[in-house]
């Protein structure tokens, strides 16, 4: 990414200024951060090649807004004036700083990502009463939306606080006659206390409203959607129909996402995040889209529990509203507690180590993955598995290779296309988007039709040394049939005693807690086992694809007395088909490997003979 070293042609603002102090270090920040200021100084020098202007006085004006209307209405602060924290100067500089050449604001979406505490809500709140009210769009519309009532709730129960305190510069009043937004009729609130669920601005007939997800209105005209909690929403369906809303809207118009940083197994949180911080990086070019996320850096997370220095990268408000023994109470905890450790890792700083109840160390499961060519593993041993759906859910087959020692492991996916957004809905997985990036193939039909799966293993074994396809038993007279409708040969093993068939071979894979010890059998709770092991020593490589990942993440594990374990489908969290494979593929591999070479006659050895002996 080049960067501007001309501070000479840059101007002095507050957003500038601290967009400077990012990149020159004078404040603490991590890599994304310092890339979004780096953007930010860049288009400023940039600006003059492209439909782009830099207003400071625009910026200026919702900087003096917020102090001189807006209190702070909670914490060691409340009843100041909402003076805006550094990291929110920025954004809030460059969300209304920033122009085209019709003097439209530049930006229409802002990611902002930061750790736990740090008035992401309180900030977002204040932005949208100054755009419901004082920015000057008559019949402005705010909209507040999250996942449920509750979330909802959380930066519009801000806003209606706000507007139930003292407005600044009271304070040689007595308390009773100090007043407020509302008392003095700048503002009507329609509800009363806890239940309140819109806020009115007479002189603008403008609105500020809560939505929970899913709640539609009738011909929205919005000024700002303001969506907290993103990693909280099961769906983006309501994020893409607003922002569509948005893009309609011809003058000004934003939309806000605010987010902790999303873990593993909460998708649409996990897409955004990954998003913006490429459109942060300059990976993506999108003038539109503005993004803060405030993470420590990758060389910070074996450490940061003990590098205090690096906790303002992910909590900008370390010191200034949120209290340093609050975090390091959280992080004396977490240095005893692995699932506290996982969860404070993520909320404060901005580690995506995903959910707390992950089947396995999920650093470990990270450090596994990464990107595979199925063109080199030509020629190395290979060992499929099958897990067959049973009607139009997810069929998963796994390819694991041996190479140079270490295991290498692919999964290919089936789903339906009818119902397919129902569905993904339904199992909270963007399966629409996985299926246009290639992740997952939708075949056409209410079920699966196993001939595109019998095609794929032909395919496989037609290019590679398959020694067998270990498969779960559920489904399997279809898949043979379907081998014989694509005229691929394949026959089942029952035992060493029983004659080999012809083409494939297919070896039952037991599900289920219970061990078989007949030499050799492939059983769930073996192959969990050495699943494990590999991950732990590092000594497998799983492609890095989002199916799989989502699949792991959803996994449970279940024991029997014996702490036997089997991953258990109706207690997961929702599909498992992709890390049941992977786990299936790793056992027939591993097993495979430690059968004993077969028993030769002296007489096949050249260099045998009756003298020698």
């Amino acid at each position: 990414m080049r960067r501007t070293n001309s501070s000479a042609k840059l101007p002095d603002d507050p957003t500038t200024r601290w967009a400077r102090d990012a990149v020159e270090g004078r404040i603490v920040v991590g890599e994304i951060v310092r890339a979004a200021a780096e953007r930010h100084l860049r288009d400023i020098v940039d600006r003059a090649d492209r439909d782009l202007h830099w207003r400071p006085e625009k910026a200026g004006h919702v900087l003096r807004f917020l102090p001189a209307v807006l209190p702070i209405t909670a914490g060691a602060k409340a009843g100041q004036p909402f003076h805006p924290l550094p990291w929110q100067v920025f954004c809030a500089g460059s969300l209304f700083g920033w122009r085209m050449d019709s003097g439209r604001m530049r930006f229409r979406r802002a990611w902002l990502e930061t750790g736990k505490g740090q008035a992401k809500s309180p900030f977002m709140a204040a932005i949208g009463l100054y755009m419901m009210g004082w920015y000057g769009i008559a019949r402005s519309e705010v909209y507040s939306i999250g996942q449920d009532r509750r979330t909802a709730n959380v930066l519009f129960s801000d806003a209606v606080a706000m507007c139930r305190a003292a407005i600044p510069g009271q304070d040689d009043e007595p308390e009773e006659l100090r007043e407020t937004l509302e008392s003095r009729g700048d503002v009507l609130i329609r509800g009363e206390g806890d239940n309140a669920w819109k806020i009115e601005h007479p002189a603008t007939s403008s609105k500020f409203q809560a939505l929970a997800n899913g709640e539609a209105i009738s011909g929205p005209r919005p000024t700002l959607v303001a969506a907290d909690e993103i990693h909280e929403f099961k769906s983006a369906d309501a994020i893409e129909t607003w922002q569509r809303a948005i893009a309609k809207m011809p003058g000004d118009a934003l939309m806000m996402l605010g987010t902790n940083t999303p873990a593993s197994t909460q998708p649409v949180g996990t897409a955004f995040s990954d998003f913006f911080q490429k459109v942060a990086r300059g990976e993506v070019r999108d003038d539109q889209a503005f993004a803060f996320i405030a993470r420590v850096d990758k060389a910070d997370r074996e450490t940061i529990f003990e590098n205090e220095t690096a906790w303002q990268k992910s909590l900008p408000a370390l010191g200034i509203t949120f209290p340093v023994e609050n975090i390091r109470g959280e992080v004396a905890t977490a240095k005893v507690l692995l699932s506290t450790a996982m969860s404070v890792k993520r909320l404060y700083f901005g580690i995506p180590v995903g959910s707390t109840d992950f089947w396995i160390a999920e650093e470990a499961w990270a450090a596994v993955q990464g990107e595979l060519d199925v063109e080199d593993m030509r020629g190395c041993p290979c060992w499929l598995s099958l897990d067959l759906s049973q009607k139009n859910d997810l069929t998963a087959l796994t390819a694991v290779w041996l190479k140079a020692g270490r295991l290498y492991a692919k999964t290919w996916y089936w789903t339906t296309r009818a119902g397919l957004a129902d569905r993904g809905r339904a199992d909270q997985a963007p399966y629409e988007q996985w299926v246009d990036e290639g992740w997952l193939e939708a075949v056409p039909g209410a079920t699966i039709d196993k001939t595109f799966v019998a095609a794929k293993v032909a395919e496989i074994c037609a290019t590679h040394d398959v020694q067998f396809l270990a498969f779960d038993t559920a489904g399997m007279a279809d898949f043979m049939a379907a081998c014989e409708t694509v005229g691929f040969p394949a026959w089942r093993f029952k035992g060493a005693a029983e004659p080999e068939g012809v083409g494939l071979k297919l070896v039952a894979h037991a599900q289920g807690t219970r061990v078989i010890f007949e030499d050799r059998q492939l059983c769930m709770p073996r192959s969990v086992e050495r699943l494990e092991d590999r991950i732990l020593k590092r000594d497998i490589l799983v492609e890095a694809s989002p199916v799989t990942y989502w699949c792991a993440g959803n996994a449970q594990l279940i024991a029997d007395g014996m702490k036997n374990r089997a991953f258990d489908k109706k207690r997961s969290r929702g599909r498992i088909d992709g890390i049941v494979t992977l786990a299936m593929g790793v056992g027939a591999a591993d097993t495979a490997m430690q059968e004993p070479p077969p028993a030769t006659s002296p007489w096949d050895d050249p260099e045998f003979s009756l003298a020698g002996a």
